[in-house]
C-alpha cells in the first residue's frame, strides 16, 4: 500500500463515465459509473470504480476508489523490464518494452494506464474483449507478472552481483 498524502502530484485519467437509467414507476431515473486511473507517474497506478446521482460525485468516489488501489510497478528507463501477457476474462493485454524514442503506443484504456504509470516508450495490443474496464484489469494482471532484477536474484537464490556477473 502507498501512502497517498506522501505524494504531491497525481495524474488522473477518466477512463469512462457512463449515464444509466433505471425505469421506475414515476419514470426514469439517472444515475452516473464513472472509471478511473491515478497515478503519479513514477511507477504508481491504480484504478477506481464509483457510482453516484450526479457525475462529479461519482467521479470523486472513484477518484477515492483508485487512490486506495494503488500499487507499484517496476520501470526501467521508461519502460517496462521485459515482455507480459494479463488477462482478466475474455480481455487479453500484450505489453512489450520499447526502445526509448518509441512513445506509448497502446489503445484507450491501456494508453491512460500507462500515462498515469509514466512510461514512455511501451508497444501493447489489446485482444478479446474491448470492454474498457475489462482491459484495464487484465492491464494490472499483467503488472502483477512483472519481475525486477531483485526478484528473479530472489527466486534463483543468488546475489545481484553473482546473477550479473
Amino acid at each position: 500500500m502507498v501512502d497517498v498524502h506522501a505524494q504531491r502530484k497525481q495524474i488522473e485519467k477518466l477512463i469512462s463515465l457512463n449515464r444509466v437509467t433505471k425505469v421506475v414507476k414515476g419514470g426514469r431515473r439517472f444515475s452516473f459509473a464513472a472509471f478511473m486511473v491515478v497515478g503519479d507517474g513514477e511507477g504508481h497506478v491504480g484504478w477506481g470504480f464509483g457510482k453516484a446521482n450526479d457525475a462529479s460525485d461519482a467521479i470523486k468516489k472513484s477518484l477515492t476508489s483508485a487512490r486506495k488501489n494503488l500499487r507499484f510497478v517496476p520501470i526501467r528507463k521508461g519502460t517496462l523490464p521485459h515482455e507480459v501477457i494479463g488477462c482478466f476474462k475474455k480481455a487479453k493485454v500484450l505489453i512489450k518494452p520499447a526502445t526509448h524514442g518509441t512513445g506509448v503506443i497502446a489503445g484507450g484504456p491501456v494508453r491512460a494506464v500507462m500515462e498515469a504509470l509514466g512510461v514512455h516508450d511501451i508497444l501493447s495490443k489489446s485482444l478479446g474483449s474491448n470492454n474498457s474496464m475489462n482491459v484495464v484489469k487484465a492491464t494490472f494482471k499483467a503488472f502483477d507478472l512483472v519481475l525486477n532484477a531483485e526478484k528473479v536474484a530472489e527466486m534463483r537464490g543468488k546475489t545481484l552481483k553473482t546473477l550479473w556477473g
